[in-house]
């Protein structure tokens, strides 16, 4: 992982941009509710995970999946758990639309930036230098703020990055008997590229097919965007940068052991029943993958004004204490 940011190759980086992002990624008026934020789900004091098997959007109800960090997804090639998302712009507003995240509208988010004059103020500064393109408020201009401030977000300088460019001891001598195991077992060949996973999708169950609880048969993977009977249960390879940061492990979110993780991909994916000492030298590599946790300051954001859209909560208070009697 560099430690400079990386240039986004359709939405050029400016301070600016990124701090309008980082505001935007805080700012819970982006959800119906006023309450969820997309730190919510991806809290910055926790690697971008929210510990748990899934995540509790609007209403409290509960999503289908896990969420996973949004860590170093710049180096990303494929988005979302079955790749619905084409970058990490689409990735950031999908979740705003959705029922059962943030439950909004994207004219709803522009009428509450628009009432919010500073917010006005910072999309005519970074989005304004062209009349020709309208109205510079708008939902897809919080997607690319969104994208840039998330681009930022990298962990550089994990003891294994440090290993790669020549500092034998960075790894102990179990970590790198875990990362000839890593690769001579087969892990590598999934968990690959910079962020050691993340750019293709991989049926779960390559070899023998997980229970219900670890691949529920309600949740088809990517077959649910392509339809292709060859893509049901298939699933995006995960980065496993910092990954022992975050649990709860893959898509179904129900395996809380790094190495319990390890054990289930051996016998699921790759075919292999390892034994302990194997098991817990393969855990030790992964765990040198953490590497520098960006620093962000939490914002001071705009206030509300009378134009400001009032909250729609997810349950009322009548409901909720007569659900919870």
């Amino acid at each position: 992982i560099p430690k400079s940011i990386p240039a986004l190759a359709k939405n050029p980086l400016t301070p600016e941009k990124i701090q309008l992002g980082k505001m935007l990624f805080f700012d819970p008026r982006l959800s119906a509710s006023g309450v969820i934020s997309c730190n919510t789900c991806h809290n910055m004091g926790l690697a971008l995970v929210d510990l748990q098997e899934a995540s509790i959007g609007h209403g409290w109800q509960k999503g289908g999946r896990n969420a996973p960090t949004l860590l170093n997804t710049r180096f990303n090639l494929v988005h979302f758990w079955e790749g619905r998302g084409e970058d990490l712009a689409e990735q950031a507003l999908d979740p705003v639309q959705g029922a059962m995240r943030m439950n909004n509208t994207p004219q709803r988010v522009v009428a509450t930036l628009k009432s919010l004059p500073q917010y006005v103020e910072m999309f005519e500064k970074i989005f304004g230098g062209d009349p020709r393109l309208g109205d510079p408020v708008t939902f897809e201009n919080v997607g690319y703020a969104l994208e840039a401030f998330v681009a930022t977000l990298i962990t550089p300088n994990a003891r294994f990055d440090q290993y790669l460019r020549g500092d034998e001891n960075a790894l102990t001598a179990q970590e790198k008997e875990g990362l000839e195991f890593f690769i001579d077992k087969g892990c590598a060949t999934c968990h690959k590229g910079m962020n050691l996973g993340g750019t293709e999708y991989k049926p779960f169950g390559l070899v023998e097919k997980p229970g219900a609880d670890l691949l529920p048969p309600g949740d088809k993977g990517r077959y649910a965007v392509t339809k292709t009977a060859s893509d049901k249960f298939v699933f995006k390879v995960p980065s496993l940068r910092n990954v022992e940061l975050t649990p709860p492990y893959f898509h179904s979110g129900q395996v809380w052991g790094l190495r319990d993780a390890v054990e289930v991909m051996g016998v699921v994916q790759i075919g292999v029943t390892m034994n302990e000492g194997e098991m817990d030298k393969i855990t030790a590599f992964l765990r040198t993958l953490t590497g520098e946790q960006p620093k962000v300051e939490f914002p001071i954001l705009p206030p509300n004004t009378d134009a400001t859209p009032r909250p729609t909560p997810g349950i009322t208070a009548e409901k909720a204490v007569g659900k919870y009697k």
